[in-house]
């Protein structure tokens, strides 16, 4: 199966998607949303990721996020991966958690992050799962009304100082802009090859980009999947353990074909994984 083309490089801006598999619910609950927010906070720590706006659904995830490094796929994989095992360890399952990859679009910041915002937020709304933006807890939208202090990872103040330099007129400008799009048209609809949202001049620029590489029309050219083979897990990492559960995390193989390449049954692999898991997932996401 061919993936889309993807840029990374520091300072870009993506809009990211990842739905359920076969349409699935990827949260069951409170306690697995909560775990979710603990796991994105952990992939913003170690990948220097900013958030601007996210969204839970029921069977899919919405993010805005800025990396200042070119590892928007190391930290998705991450936060995939790991939050995969969390859900299937919990519910005791086993499989897919997610439909295939991540979708990330990278996004013009002046042109449309604002827009994206709002259109994040308002997916409840427009799901018709609830009736405004404010009574879905499940957004970054509460906290930029002020009803919680919000994250680190989250950039409140950037977004709310395009509304005015006064926290309360930025925050009551906000609103009003946010409830003011219910019925607009998603800015997705003007994503250009499946893959850059922005004005002509960037889509120019960045289809020429030393980022992109041979970037052409991805209806046309696709790139090789981003995923690791088991060899380079081996060569990369130097603890066998760190290297199969990594191996394991992104969801590319299973534990019999990691056992066989490194030599170990697959209870080694389990083990590895469970320890692996142990120094970094957060304590609440158990």
């Amino acid at each position: 199966m061919t993936r889309p083309l993807r840029l990374e490089f520091a300072g870009a801006l993506y809009h990211i998607t990842s739905r359920g598999d076969r349409c699935g619910t990827i949260y069951r609950d409170v306690a697995d949303r909560l775990a979710w927010l603990d796991l994105l906070a952990l992939v913003c720590e170690r990948h220097h990721f900013v958030v601007h706006s996210f969204c839970q659904m029921s069977n899919h995830y919405h993010l805005l996020v800025e990396t200042a490094e070119a590892n928007l796929s190391q930290g998705m994989r991450q936060l995939n991966g790991l939050y995969s095992q969390y859900f299937n360890r919990r519910h005791k399952l086993v499989g897919h958690v997610y439909q295939g990859r991540y979708k990330a679009i990278l996004v013009q910041k002046e042109s449309y992050l604002l827009e994206l915002a709002r259109y994040i937020v308002l997916n409840p709304v427009r799901a018709h799962m609830v009736p405004s933006a404010d009574d879905w807890n499940w957004s970054s939208h509460h906290y930029f009304l002020g009803d919680e202090t919000p994250p680190c990872w989250l950039a409140c103040d950037w977004l709310l100082s395009k509304f005015g330099h006064v926290r309360n007129e930025a925050v009551l400008k906000y609103d009003l802009f946010i409830n003011a799009g219910i019925e607009d048209a998603s800015p997705l609809t003007h994503t250009c090859h499946q893959l850059l949202l922005g004005d002509e001049a960037f889509v120019a620029a960045h289809q020429q980009s030393q980022y992109s590489g041979e970037l052409i029309d991805t209806a046309k050219t696709q790139r090789r999947a981003v995923t690791l083979s088991l060899t380079e897990y081996q060569t990369r990492y130097s603890n066998r353990d760190e290297a199969m559960a990594r191996a394991y995390l992104s969801t590319a193989y299973t534990m019999l074909q990691i056992g066989l390449a490194f030599g170990v049954s697959t209870r080694t692999v389990s083990r590895a994984l469970a320890s692996f898991e142990k120094s970094i997932i957060p304590k609440k996401a158990e």
